[in-house]
């Protein structure tokens, strides 16, 4: 079907800009308000502190020379030794501590930083000549780090972060890895302590630290640290101090440890999540194929934060969107959204609607991949949070689409699921429905077919939910609901009854009145 022109379909519509025809205020918002819905979510996905608990591999390890004494003594004999000048009754006593701290279900921490034990295991940790005696330390100040913010901030205030920075250079590696965990501790509770512990230039200290050598395990808690290192959003980390671990996370992209890519991956997450300067460094080192591949992984502590960086780098610029597209990622979308978990399918949708608020050949992409059907299949039976994503996608398409794109989304059937969710409880996403059948309705008085659009809805029984929504208690709702009834609905009675309802032929909309549609014909 010939099209008028681009410049002529929409004269005020910039075409070749993400979130055209949008508010840009109102778009960051809401990208905003998912990911704080996002990172709640996360929260079973991984977490921002670990308690050592692993007693029994590292009580093989030979620094630990463990005492087999079954009763261990009670926190005033523990006190009692840890102050003592007797290096073998420190070791005992902050070995016997940190076993109250590793064991317990409820280990007794605030019990432990009363007694004053957080200052001496902090002046352990110089002791270079008692190594285990520093290993000992730093796992109970790990465990410590590990409980709330008020627990955290007392190994803060005790000095705690300049001691461990120059033992993850401890020729011990167990010191090293634990110095490294206690680290992670600190940087997961806030900003405010990953910020001193970024100070210390941690960062670059644990990039260096990666080597082909490297035990698993250790691996795995550098890459925890370096996830830790980089969330947070309020402020967000300095860049300056954070971008150094890009190269490494690149490489870590293809590793076959589902541990190291899944902290790689939310790390990544992290420094997506923000201005368009950190998502382009994330591009500019070429892992955005690596990344797309990800998707496909089989294993969700994987795929959730591989798909939350694809999802972000959809928020950026045109040039940031057209990487993941041509990475293949549309076509990953299509099997994500059909995914088992829900939580999946909305992250897929919350991607594509970022796609979709991108310029026509973006657009296009989307429905060049195959994307619509299983989006309008969301947008009918998805659960609710999903379906709430995926009309975000359809109304943007409307918004920024042109007759045919717009054709091809009425021609997947999306405009009975659009009526269904007018009445949601949720008034929030019925204005995003009701944006999405105003655009729709603009797009068809261009080319004088308003009447056979109206027609459509009304079948659907989007007409009547239009009506009730002019009582609706939200302002923003019923002024819609209005706007689109008065200047769309609101049609001369003779005019009314000469309307015709389309036609369906072979799976299609059909608009016959020549006079009206351009070269040939307008179907949905």
């Amino acid at each position: 079907m010939s099209m008028p022109s681009q410049e002529n379909e929409r004269p005020n519509r910039l075409s070749c800009y993400k979130n055209s025809g949008k508010n840009t205020e109102e778009m960051r918002r809401r990208r905003n308000e998912v990911k704080v819905e996002l990172r709640k979510a996360r929260k079973d996905d991984q977490l921002f502190k670990r308690r050592n608990l692993e007693v029994d591999e590292l009580e093989s390890l030979p620094l630990q020379e463990i005492s087999d004494t079954p009763q261990l003594p009670s926190l005033d004999q523990i006190v009692q030794g840890m102050m003592s000048s007797d290096e073998n009754l420190q070791f005992q006593a902050t070995q016997a501590c940190r076993k109250t701290l590793s064991k317990e279900r409820h280990p007794p921490i605030d019990d432990v930083i009363r007694a004053g034990i957080v200052p001496r295991c902090v002046q352990f940790l110089s002791n270079h000549s008692n190594v285990p005696l520093q290993f000992e330390a730093a796992w109970a100040l790990t465990n410590i780090a590990s409980g709330t913010s008020e627990q955290t901030n007392s190994v803060v205030q005790a000095g705690a972060i300049p001691k461990l920075v120059p033992l993850i250079r401890s020729a011990e590696r167990s010191v090293a890895e634990q110095a490294v965990w206690a680290l992670g501790n600190i940087a997961g509770d806030g900003p405010a302590t990953r910020d001193l512990v970024l100070q210390q230039n941690l960062m670059a200290g644990l990039v260096e630290l990666v080597t082909p050598d490297l035990p698993a395990s250790f691996l795995r808690n550098i890459v925890w640290t370096i996830s830790n290192l980089c969330r947070h959003k309020s402020p967000l980390p300095g860049f300056e101090h954070i971008k150094v671990c890009l190269p490494l996370l690149n490489k870590l992209l293809n590793s076959d440890d589902d541990s190291v890519l899944a902290d790689s991956c939310w790390a990544l997450s992290y420094l997506t999540d923000g201005p368009n300067e950190r998502i382009q460094a994330v591009v500019d080192t070429g892992m955005v194929p690596q990344l797309v591949q990800l998707l496909a992984s089989p294993k969700v502590e994987v795929l959730t934060p591989a798909l939350r960086t694809v999802g972000n780098i959809a928020t950026g610029s045109d040039a940031q969107t057209d990487s993941i597209i041509a990475a293949g990622a549309l076509y990953q979308l299509c099997n994500l959204l059909v995914h088992p978990r829900p939580n999946i399918v909305k992250e897929a949708a919350w991607t594509v609607s970022n796609v979709t608020a991108g310029c026509t050949d973006q657009i296009n992409k989307v429905i060049e991949a195959g994307v619509l059907p299983p989006l309008i299949q969301v947008l009918k039976a998805g659960d609710f949070k999903s379906q709430k994503e995926a009309a975000w996608a359809v109304t943007n398409l409307m918004s920024g689409g042109t007759f045919e794109q717009i054709a091809s989304v009425l021609q997947s059937g999306a405009l009975e699921p659009m009526c269904n969710l007018l009445d949601s409880k949720e008034w929030k996403t019925t204005t995003v429905i009701l944006d999405g059948l105003s655009h729709i309705l603009k797009a068809a008085k261009e080319i004088d077919q308003v009447e056979k659009v109206a027609v459509m809805i009304e079948e659907c029984g989007g007409l009547s939910k239009l009506e009730l929504l002019q009582h609706h208690e939200n302002t923003d709702v019923y002024k819609k609901a209005y706007t689109i009834i008065d200047t769309y609905f609101a049609m001369e009675e003779d005019e009314d009854e000469n309307v015709a309802a389309p036609s369906e032929s072979n799976g299609q909309w059909n608009f016959n009145q020549a006079d009206v549609v351009p070269d040939g014909g307008f179907s949905f």
